[in-house]
């Protein structure tokens, strides 16, 4: 293979993950402008010399491990994050553990196993595993809030509930339609919405969070439902979380964890 022809092979295997480098660089460094520059920096040193971006593992791997050796180098520095949910995000990560932050956001955002987490930052799998188990007890520690569940069947709002409050937070009602949802949101002011996609009354639960966030734009939602088809079409924005049913439990105290600390929802467009 010639130089040219294997530059070019490195240069489109980046350029598919490049965007989740600089989603996880956001989120990193406290900001767009800064994370992009460590983005910039990772492909510079790419390009300067190419022997860095290891050939025995996967691409996005490689990518990552050389963006940390960068990160790591620099001091680790994160940024400011401003005001709205950025700000509160960075400000809640900035609390945490040194080390956990980069091991929480590789491995609930970016998806990373914990193999992959050793061999981007240059730990054992033991300790990924141990710094996870550390950020979360400080996400479970640090915050705690208002619920309000949107589910028509009564023993799932039962069983949600409960859930949410073994966790700490509390529960500020149950909506089992469209209205009732938009009604109590407006009265209770919840911190949380979960949310199923059939109502009582045939209406639609992603209605309901439209009308939500047309006036509650930074409040976090998570979609549960036995359809997250109808919510994966990859035409319109997604939702950030969405569990599928049947669920289980631990998947919804991660997913409670996770959107309640980092605050963060994608709008959803449009009728469904």
């Amino acid at each position: 293979m010639s130089e040219a022809t294997r530059q070019n092979d490195l240069t489109d295997v980046i350029g598919r993950e490049l965007p989740y480098l600089r989603r996880y660089a956001r989120a990193l460094t406290g900001n767009q402008a800064s994370g992009d520059a460590y983005a910039v920096a990772t492909l510079e040193a790419i390009l300067q010399d190419a022997s860095v971006f290891s050939a025995d593992t996967a691409p996005r791997t490689a990518l990552f491990k050389v963006f940390h050796g960068i990160w790591a180098s620099s001091g680790a520095t994160i940024e400011p994050g401003g005001a709205g949910l950025e700000g509160r995000a960075q400000e809640h990560l900035s609390r945490l553990t040194s080390g956990t932050r980069e091991v929480l956001l590789l491995h609930s955002i970016e998806r990373f196993d914990f193999e992959a987490i050793a061999e981007v930052i240059g730990i054992s799998t033991v300790e990924a595993e141990r710094l996870l188990e550390i950020a979360h007890a400080e996400m479970r520690d640090a915050i705690s809030g208002r619920v309000l569940v949107i589910e028509d069947e009564a023993i799932i709002a039962m069983d949600l509930e409960s859930i949410v409050m073994e966790m700490g937070h509390s529960v500020v009602g149950n909506a089992r339609t469209r209205n009732d949802a938009v009604r109590m949101v407006s009265e209770e002011r919840p911190d949380l919405i979960l949310a199923d996609i059939q109502l009582a009354d045939n209406s639609s639960g992603i209605d309901a969070v439209n009308d939500i966030l047309a006036s509650h734009e930074t409040l976090p939602v998570i979609f549960i439902t036995a359809f997250p088809e109808r919510l994966l079409t990859g035409e319109r924005p997604e939702p950030a979380f969405l569990i599928p049913k049947p669920y289980a439990e631990d998947q919804v105290r991660s997913a409670v964890s996770q959107a309640m600390f980092f605050a963060s929802t994608e709008t959803l467009q449009g009728k469904r």
